[in-house]
């Protein structure tokens, strides 16, 4: 039997180094296929199935659920099909009564028939099945076609020639540890769903789900082990535990209020300790990051939106499709970085301390979305080029793959200007930070009645605050105030700028 072939985890996006293990979809002894789901992680921008590079049978599985990977370290050791077909069929060695070889059977019996896997495998080993990770696909042209049976013989001999596998060149190791992987569904996966409250006996139909239409998620799961799960005792153990097998969901024992300990500086009991990762620690980092880099301040404005609500309306009333409120402002939020494009850049600093302000030709437009894994910012990429109804389709786009957990790294790490629609949470206004590298974000407030005064007199009208944090490196407050109150202006008179909608 040859080397097992080891599998690197590779690069899943711009900037990420390191992944937390979630589970696995495989364990060791098990047969697995080019392109198949090995392992589920999740980074700091989304969570991702692995797929597998190889074909084979699962060697070693390098980590265990709940443990952080770092990028370039091995994940997964797959020994090669064909190698382990060759040992598994070869025949013992013949007994003094047992003639070794009848030649009449040597040329009337068939070959036993590879199997499909075996075959397919090979296949993909010369020509690279092309869809296993984003941009490089599998390697080609460096597989080679191993016969493990005698065409000729009824006793398999494998020959060392075929059978030795040809291990993958410096390059081609390189070329899977720099690959990126697509990100897939990994929020909600039924299929863990269920082995999580099998494995822990949890029944299903106790559970009330917190997901859309009441589906069960895996936060549901662990929630009714923390309220349900006694504490665990040594004495509680078995003599003999069984060994846990490595596809088994990360087992997160419920501790006691005792057993977590008392705050020294409180005196109260520790209820609950959570490790900050995934998407929550990316976000701690950056916004932290951005309040120690950034010197930044703050404009707002009240503005009538009245006419906008008017034109939505009449618009529904003609049967036209209409687009969102956000898609509005969105293109109004487009044409003013346009003539504002102070606000569209972003300041890099060399390693000497020198500064210089990058400025874009075109404008990726990111607004900030809740999901359940937290607070993401996907882009609209070319939004300047977009109308209002396309804005609108895009957004809604890129909120579901957000909130699926699909999103790629360059849908969530490409923007260059953050719109952010807290009116939604029923908020007037917010000192917004600014989402580094970037140098501004615009909040937009509920819109609700409120007396105004229009033409001398008071009148009732549908009122909201935008309110935009700039960094102050790049311009000064006349720039700011000017942009704020060209979109202010737009919502006031969106006929103005709408005129493709």
């Amino acid at each position: 039997m040859s080397e097992p072939r080891v599998f690197l985890l590779p690069d899943l996006g711009e900037g990420l180094t390191e992944a937390e293990l979630v589970a696995w979809h495989v364990s060791v002894g098990d047969e697995i296929t080019v392109d198949q789901p090995i392992a589920e992680v999740e980074t700091a921008k989304s969570a991702v199935e692995v797929p597998s590079p190889y074909a084979g049978i699962v060697a070693e599985l390098h980590g265990k659920p709940g443990e952080t990977l770092d990028v370039g370290k091995p994940l997964i050791s797959v020994t090669p099909l064909g190698s382990v077909v060759a040992a598994d069929d070869a025949a013992p060695a013949p007994s003094p009564a047992q003639p070794e070889v009848e030649p009449a059977e040597t040329e009337l019996v068939e070959p036993k028939p590879e199997s499909t896997e075996a075959e397919a495998y090979r296949e993909e080993e010369k020509a690279g099945s092309g869809n296993v990770l984003i941009g490089y696909g599998t390697p080609g042209g460096h597989g080679v076609a191993r016969r493990t049976r005698s065409r000729k013989s009824s006793v398999a001999v494998a020959d060392p020639a075929e059978t030795t596998p040809v291990s993958l060149s410096k390059e081609d190791e390189l070329a899977l540890l720099r690959t990126r992987v697509p990100g897939k569904l990994g929020a909600v996966i039924s299929p863990l769903v269920r082995r999580m409250a099998r494995e822990h006996g949890v029944d299903l139909g106790d559970i009330a789900g917190s997901g859309d239409s009441g589906l069960i998620m895996r936060r549901d799961v662990e929630a009714a082990l923390r309220t349900t799960a006694p504490a665990a005792t040594p004495e509680a153990k078995p003599e003999a535990t069984p060994v846990a097998e490595p596809v088994e969901a990360p087992e997160r024992p419920v501790e006691s209020v005792e057993a977590q300990g008392r705050d020294a500086r409180t005196g109260l009991a520790v209820s609950a300790r959570t490790p900050v990762r995934g998407v929550r620690k990316a976000v701690a980092a950056n916004m932290a990051r951005s309040r120690s880099e950034i010197p930044e301040a703050t404009v707002w404005v009240d503005v009538d939106a009245t006419a906008l609500m008017e034109l939505r309306e009449g618009l529904k009333a003609n049967g036209v499709e209409v687009p969102g409120l956000l898609a509005f402002i969105a293109r109004f939020v487009t044409a003013g970085l346009k003539k504002f494009p102070e606000l569209n850049t972003r300041i890099e600093t060399a390693d000497d301390g020198s500064q210089e302000i990058v400025a874009f030709d075109g404008i990726n437009l990111g607004f900030a979305a809740q999901t359940d894994r937290g607070l993401v910012v996907p882009s609209v990429r070319g939004a300047e080029k977009l109308s209002a109804r396309e804005l609108d389709a895009e957004i809604r786009r890129l909120t579901q793959v957000a909130r699926d957990g699909k999103a790629t790294p360059a849908e969530l790490g490409s923007g260059t200007f953050t719109l952010n629609n807290y009116g939604v949470f029923g908020v007037d206004g917010s000192a917004a930070i600014i989402n580094h590298p970037e140098v501004g974000i615009l909040g937009v407030g509920r819109i609700i009645d409120k007396p105004w005064v229009v033409n001398g007199e008071l009148a009732v009208r549908k009122v909201t605050e935008l309110t935009l944090t700039f960094d102050h490196r790049v311009c000064d407050g006349g720039t700011a105030g000017g942009f704020l109150r060209f979109v202010a202006d737009a919502i006031e008179n969106p006929t103005s700028l709408l005129a493709d909608i």
